[in-house]
């Protein structure tokens, strides 16, 4: 029975492909893009097997701009059933994951015949357009209130649970109130030439859904109170609130290709023009989805860090007596009234800002003062803050400055370690931040020569960066409390400390 079971079983992630489709020639569909999913556990269970069949092939296809889906099985052959013993009803498992549109038939037809593709636009709004490679894209925004919004997000929705480990589907039956605090932005390709004449021109690329969460705010000065009943109807949107990104998606055919950085771009842009929107959040990042939103915040950020002069003044604290610190003078190495304005202003949630705050200032610091660059530190912590060597004074305030955080975020923790541990605890949490903090300078390094040879520059502005060892990027959660200015970053995963 063993050796039957194991005939039987197949991988789903094999089995299981999704198509992007359009229109053809001879009346036949043509597979735009056609790929596997990274996930089925939610589907078929956490080993990801299916029993039961031989030659399986599971086949989810898309219209190319509506995204209307349709399933496909198909197998050479089937597991008799023996007792107990079955093969997996597919059916079952994907009707949980699929609208009914998808096992319905006439699938081809309806696209190959359908009389308002040429003329389809995606729903909402269009707030983005930028090329990649000559071709043209397009950014699509709208709320859950409207039905096309969310019949298009009911049909894709099985992508979430694909491609984002642990993914969750919106409630599209909530009330019109929670439907209206959720937001979709939809990323296209538009095509110059459609494939036939009768086919749209729009292939879906990627998406991203963004939540209001109400933040309450203290009266200004000047307020009117609310007066009973409104004089106008009260929405989500008129509300002050704290944005979260909630699901963030490109298809794996326009994988590392600037997509993902255009449609957080546009999410962010928004974010910036709408008064109501104090910062902007994400849920549960992925480490993928962490490096490309660093570098983005980072691209924002830098230039206003720069023009306001942020860097770790100790030219006041190199006269302290040697021995071991009781607290940081934080107010006196850093500008904090400036760097709490710059935050407010770009609109960077507390915890990603700090860890923003923190890797500029490691850049400003000389590679080679820096101990990915060969720095001794040993040396650094004998002559402390009074070593000679301004770059080598900011780097040993700076280590202590990440290390101030790691405690102060790890302080209840840390009570529960032996006094004899704690001290090494932190240190490798520090360097693991450390090494997260170069890895994304290079990164940046590597992003910037990339487009300026891209404009045709040829000037390069990372010959050091690409002597460097590729540091991969560690996950971090958001954390929606606010926290002081000075409780800056977050422990790399590979720290024993959190953050």
């Amino acid at each position: 029975m063993a050796a039957l079971s194991e005939e039987f079983t197949v991988s789903a992630n094999e089995a299981v492909h999704i198509s992007i489709v359009q229109p053809g020639p001879h009346d036949q569909l043509v597979r735009r893009h056609n790929f596997h999913p990274e996930f089925t556990y939610p589907i078929v269970g956490e080993a990801e097997q299916i029993f039961g069949y031989k030659g399986l092939d599971v086949e989810i296809q898309f219209a190319a701009h509506n995204l209307l889906p349709h399933i496909n099985i198909s197998y050479e052959k089937k597991f008799e059933t023996v007792g107990t013993t079955s093969a997996l009803d597919l059916n079952k498992k994907f009707r949980d994951f699929l609208p009914p549109t998808a096992f319905e038939r006439g699938f081809e037809s309806l696209v190959q015949d359908d009389p308002d593709a040429a003329a389809w636009t995606p729903p909402g709004e269009c707030v983005k357009r930028y090329t990649r490679g000559g071709e043209n894209y397009e950014v699509w925004a709208g709320s859950l209130l409207g039905m096309p919004m969310r019949t298009l997000v009911d049909n894709i929705q099985i992508l979430i649970v694909s491609f984002i480990e642990g993914g969750q589907f919106i409630n599209l039956e909530d009330v019109d109130w929670t439907l209206d605090r959720w937001r979709v932005y939809l990323t296209y390709h538009k095509a110059s030439k459609p494939p036939t004449p009768r086919a749209s021109p729009y292939t879906f690329v990627g998406y991203a859904t963004t939540y209001r969460f109400y933040i309450f705010q203290k009266p200004a000065k000047g307020h009117v109170p609310i007066s009973f009943p409104f004089s106008e109807s009260i929405t989500p949107n008129k509300l002050s609130s704290r944005l979260r990104i909630s699901q963030f998606l490109i298809t794996p055919p326009y994988q590392n290709s600037g997509h993902g950085s255009a449609l957080y771009q546009a999410v962010y842009d928004e974010a910036m023009t709408d008064p109501t929107i104090l910062e902007v959040t994400v849920e549960d990042p992925s480490e993928e989805f962490d490096k490309l939103r660093d570098m983005n915040d980072y691209e924002t950020l830098r230039p206003q860090f720069e023009a306001a002069d942020i860097k770790i003044d100790s030219s006041a604290l190199t006269s302290l007596e040697r021995g071991r610190l009781k607290r940081i003078p934080t107010t006196k190495l850093l500008p904090l009234d400036k760097l709490q304005e710059i935050r407010a202003k770009k609109k960077i949630a507390s915890r990603q800002f700090a860890r923003m705050v923190e890797m500029y200032l490691l850049a400003q610091i000389p590679y080679s003062r820096r101990a990915a660059g060969g720095a001794s530190l040993t040396s650094l912590k004998v002559r402390g803050a009074r070593n000679p060597n301004a770059d080598d004074r900011a780097y040993y305030w700076w280590r202590l400055l990440l290390k101030q955080r790691i405690v102060k975020k790890n302080k209840d923790v840390l009570m529960q370690v032996p006094l004899e541990d704690r001290h090494p605890q932190i240190e490798d949490s520090a360097r693991g931040q450390e090494d997260e903090y170069e890895g994304l300078i290079m990164m940046y390094a590597l992003r910037k020569d990339k487009e300026a040879n891209r404009h045709g520059n040829g000037a390069s502005s990372s010959s050091a960066a690409r002597k460097r060892k590729v540091i991969d990027d560690d996950e971090e959660e958001e954390d929606e409390a606010e926290e002081e200015l000075n409780g800056y970053g977050s422990a790399s995963k590979k720290a024993k400390l959190g953050s």
